[in-house]
Order: C-alpha cells, then structure tokens, then sequence
C-alpha cells in the first residue's frame, strides 16, 4: 500500500511506500514465477544495453589523451547536474528523506544498517521495497540518461546501483498495463532488479542476496514469493551474461589459500578492519554530502574543484587511469605497481574522496564497485606486511568494503560464497566481511558522535 497526500493543487502526492505484510499465498508465488520471468527478461535486456553503452564509452575515455581522460569526467558530471535539475526539472534528483539526526544508543546502530548510501540510487529501490509496483519508472530514462553521462564519462563512481535501480524500474513499469499487470508488477520489479545485478556480475547468489538484504531497510519481509521472484530473475540476467559472455565488472578471485591460521586471521582482522572503517566513514561523509543545504551551482564548483584536486594527487601517486572511472584502472594500477603500502593506502584513501567529491558535484551513480576498488587497494597495501598473496588480501578487503561500507553483510558473504577460490581463501574473506561489518558500524558511529559533540560546543 501507499499512503498519500494532496498537494495544492489538488493532486495526489506519493509519500512513503508502506510493504505488503498480507501472508503468502498460492496466487502469489504464481505472480512470482510468472512476474519473475517477464521482470527479469525486460530488466537484463535494458540494463545490458546500457551497462554495455557505458562501458564502450568508458573505455573510448580511459584510452584516450590525457586531457580528454581528465576533462571527460567533469564534463559527465555537468551533463548530469543539467540533466536532472534542468531536462527534468529536478524531479529526477535522489534525495535524502530522512533528515532525523543519527541515533544516539549504540544498539539502534547494531538493528538499522544506517543511512551512509540512501543517497546515492539504491534509494529508490529501498523506498520500493515489498511495494516494487509503486517504483517512480517515468523518471528511469532521465536517470539512465544521467548515469550514462556520469559513470560513462569516468567519473569515479559505479553501476551497480543503477543496474538494480534500473532493473527495478523496468520490471515494475509493466503496472501500465493496467489489470493484472498491476500485480505482476511487484515481483517484476524485485526480479528486475536482482536480473540487472546478476547480469552486471555475472554472480545470481549476489543478485537474490542484495535485493532481498536491501529490502530489509524498508522492513520488507523476506517471503517465499520474494525469494522466488528475485531468484528466477537472478537466473534469467546470469543466464544472458553466460550466453553473451559478457565482462562488465571485474572481480578478483582468491588464488593462493593463507599458510596457516595464524596469517588468516592477521589478514581478516586488520584487512577487514581497515577496509570497513574507511568505505563506512566514507559511506557516511557522502550522506552528508547529499543533504549539504548548498544551491547546484555552489555543489558543481566545490565538489568539481575538490575532484580536480583528487584527480592530480592520483596521477601523480599511480598513473592518469587509476584517477578515473569506477575503480577498475586503479585496480589494475595496484596489480602491476611495486611502490609502497603507504602510497597504497593512499591511493585509496584518494579514491573514497573522488567519488565523496563526484557525490558532492552532483555525479549520478552507484558506491557499490568504487568501494570494492578502495577495499581491493587497503587489501593490496597491507599485504606485504603480513607476509600474505596480494589477491587474498585483495579479496577481503574487496568484501570487507561491501560489509562495512555498504552495510550489507549478507550480500557480501554471497559475493565470497560465489566468487570461488580455495576453502581456507574463501573462509578467511568471510571472517574478513564479519570483521569490517563490526568495524564499520563503529565508525560510523564514532564519526556522527563526534560531529554531535562538535556541534553542540558550536552553539
């Protein structure tokens, strides 16, 4: 159900989706399976297109001049800020809706998965949840346009989100048919969103997870209908991805197995540790920045400047492509780089910035894969010192960065689970994702706390 208001002109105004809490019935899992199919096949067939568009486009960028490879991002972000305050007149724009300050007992951080990414696009898909046929999909292809412009062009965010943002609005855009449409739409939408992840990743198990887990924010019940909608749909966008062999995400598999327990726990404790903390605090900080009371123009100038500055201290550190783009050439940069841990975490530190600052300007994309870039590069630089592979260590900081810094654990075990690689490899990254879920909820909690305090001696 949806609650509503009138505005003053009389007409209905959408406010918060309220999911379903009927129990699960025949008729439903029926909807699910049928729903499933529909949203999933129209859901993979867009997000593959587009996902494919952006990567043509990014990689036209990445191989280019220099200044084409620097001017190209800025230059995405503009067209977004246009785009979404302009074309569409604002409407368009994610917004933060929960303004109440950050909770004061430390328990309530341990129950609700805070508020760090309810900015970027998985906001929508979050609102939705349980009530997917009541997602806002007119406002899909000006969204697409913006992501396609931001991400595209270099900007140093990802596709994650808006593969499951767009997935959910295609598949819940079938309600326009009116009739039965409208309740396969539900099923459709949360099909559509897990077929988009999986057809990106090529992982079902991370697609069924992350739409299933994110919906809990919106205290969407995981039912038997939901876990077969996202399940079938999940299947269907792997499927096209086995069937296209597509490579639209890079992930780095766990090769060599830690030697003994002694380096495993060394490497899922401090790995975990660190690469939780920094993509929380940096989880935390972009929030902010969404809810910063600045007009567009002042956003474009400050967060444009900031990402500039970024952009140089990570050229001059790594290389021109490890500045720009989701995370992949800076990734690949660390493969090959024989410089030092230091400069390592720096790098990383560098890249949590440029996309809080592409955040701040006003980029449309998703956090999703630049915090796996910024996981894999804390991995990489600690590696040496604990005397372990630079994959494995990679690896668990690649999903200790979804754990502590997108708050989904579950969604980041699944990611290990399907990922592959030797048991002790594979035991030692799920260690690695309890560690950086624990690490991560304490800074964030430390970081709003010390921003309470800091503004109550203010005034």
């Amino acid at each position: 159900m949806l609650s509503q208001m009138e505005n003053h002109t009389g007409d209905p105004v959408e406010t918060t989706p309220v999911p379903d809490r009927s129990p699960t019935t025949l008729a439903d899992l029926r909807d699910a399976l049928v729903g499933g199919v529909i949203g999933g096949i129209l859901a993979t067939v867009f997000v593959v297109a587009v996902t494919s568009l952006i990567k043509e486009v990014l990689d036209w960028v990445t191989g280019a001049d220099r200044w084409v490879m620097f001017t190209a991002p800025f230059v995405g972000i503009v067209g977004a800020v246009l785009i979404l305050h302009f074309i569409a007149h604002g409407t368009a724009v994610i917004r933060v809706t929960d303004d109440a300050p950050p909770p004061k007992r430390f328990s309530t951080w341990l129950r609700f998965p805070a508020n760090a990414v309810r900015a970027d696009l998985t906001a929508d898909v979050v609102r939705s949840a349980g009530c997917e046929e009541r997602f806002p999909s007119r406002l899909m292809p000006v969204r697409a346009l913006a992501i396609l412009t931001t991400v595209g062009l270099g900007a140093p965010m990802g596709t994650e989100s808006p593969a499951a943002h767009m997935g959910v609005a295609t598949g819940a855009a079938i309600r326009a048919g009116g009739g039965w449409w409208v309740r396969l739409a539900r099923p459709a939408g949360l099909a559509g969103g897990a077929a988009g992840i999986a057809a990106l990743m090529g992982l079902p198990l991370v697609g069924v997870a992350f739409m299933l887990e994110l919906g809990r924010r919106n205290d969407a019940r995981i039912t038997p209908a939901r876990v077969v909608a996202a399940t079938i749909g999940a299947l269907v966008g792997w499927g096209v991805n086995r069937w296209l062999d597509l490579n639209l995400i890079r992930l780095i598999v766990p090769e060599v197995a830690p030697h003994d327990l002694a380096e495993a726990l060394a490497v899922a404790c401090l790995v975990g540790a660190l690469s939780g903390a920094l993509c929380s605090v940096t989880g935390t900080l972009i929030y902010r920045v969404r809810a910063w009371n600045a007009g567009t123009t002042t956003k474009l100038l400050i967060g444009g400047a900031s990402l500039a500055a970024c952009f140089a201290a990570i050229s001059a550190l790594a290389s021109p492509s490890a500045a720009v783009g989701p995370g992949a050439g800076a990734v690949t940069w660390a493969e090959g780089a024989t410089t030092s841990g230091w400069t390592l975490l720096l790098v990383a530190a560098l890249r949590a910035a440029a996309t809080t600052a592409a955040v701040a300007a006003g980029g449309c994309g998703g956090l999703f894969v630049p915090f796996l870039a910024v996981g894999d590069l804390c991995g990489r630089a600690l590696a040496p010192g604990l005397g372990t592979s630079a994959d494995l260590a990679a690896a668990s900081g690649s999903a200790g960065a979804i754990a502590g810094g997108y708050r989904l654990p579950i969604t980041a075990f699944a990611m290990v689970i399907a990922i592959g690689g030797p048991a002790g490899a594979r035991l030692t990254c799920l260690l690695a994702v309890a560690v950086a879920a624990g690490a991560g909820v304490l800074a964030a909690y430390a970081l709003d706390r010390l921003v309470a305090a800091r503004t109550k001696n203010a005034d």
